[in-house]
């Protein structure tokens, strides 16, 4: 047991090849859950994709428990919100077996969006694309999630009861709607609580979107923090911080 509790610290925390390698082979298949989460939630439920979900769940619980098994502190793991996001993923994922609603497990799903975070802290320390682009990567993050995990929610409380959320797409349809104040009316949600969701995706939708377009027209800076004054954002090829004068040192990343 101590020999496979070492065999996946080297493989979760070590810097060989093998081991950058292996957390690689976790980031491709965190993105491709991700993108079946997506794709699945247009199709019918079917017996394949019920298989899928099993298979998902399995994988998922088995990563779970391995991250488990090497930390020296595995209750800490628990106050993280990523941590909760994989334990309802994973009865989301193996919920089919028992027969559960499809509504309900797309907003359980949807919470593996959180796991996103965790691979955009991967990319920083690799990428140094990543790190160039990185406000513009998250703020376009945060919207998605956003989007996706709203859309699950107008469906799994509307699509019984509405008949303007008859499937995923009208659910999608109308957030997107209603967080760019588009507003055409013709899918409204019913009751106090439809209400309630819509003022949600409005105010915390044209948040996030309005944050997404300030970002993308701001004038590019590097994020290095001044050690005086503790200035975060300067010109890419400033000398000396704009705020205190104190001369900076920011590293060049070359042509990488």
């Amino acid at each position: 047991m101590r020999a496979l509790t070492t065999k996946l610290r080297e493989y979760c925390e070590g810097e060989t090849d093998r081991a950058h390698r292996f957390r690689y082979g976790l980031l491709i298949f965190d993105l491709a859950t991700l993108l079946f989460i997506v794709v699945s939630s247009f199709a019918p439920r079917q017996r394949v994709v019920e298989g899928i979900d099993v298979l998902i769940g399995v994988a998922v619980a088995t990563d779970f428990l391995a991250r488990l098994s090497i930390c020296p502190r595995p209750w800490r793991e628990f106050l993280r919100p990523t941590t909760w996001a994989d334990l309802a993923a994973i009865v989301s994922f193996l919920a089919p077996i028992v027969g559960e609603g499809a509504g309900f497990l797309r907003i359980l799903r949807t919470l593996r969006f959180l796991r996103t975070y965790q691979v955009l802290d991967r990319l920083r320390a690799d990428s140094a694309f990543f790190r160039r682009n990185e406000e513009v990567i998250i703020a376009v993050v945060n919207l998605v999630v956003f989007i996706f995990v709203m859309t699950s929610i107008v469906y799994a409380t509307q699509h019984r009861s509405n008949p303007n959320i008859g499937n995923y797409v009208d659910a999608l349809y109308f957030t997107v709607t209603s967080l760019t104040t588009t507003g055409y009316g013709d899918v409204t949600l019913q009751g106090t609580g439809g209400r309630l969701i819509s003022v949600v995706v409005m105010i915390c939708g044209v948040t996030l979107f309005l944050r997404l377009a300030q970002v993308l027209f701001r004038p590019y800076k590097v994020r290095y923090p001044c050690p005086a004054c503790g200035l975060q954002r300067h010109e890419p090829d400033a000398v000396h911080c704009k705020a205190c004068g104190t001369i900076l040192n920011i590293p060049d990343e070359g042509g990488d």
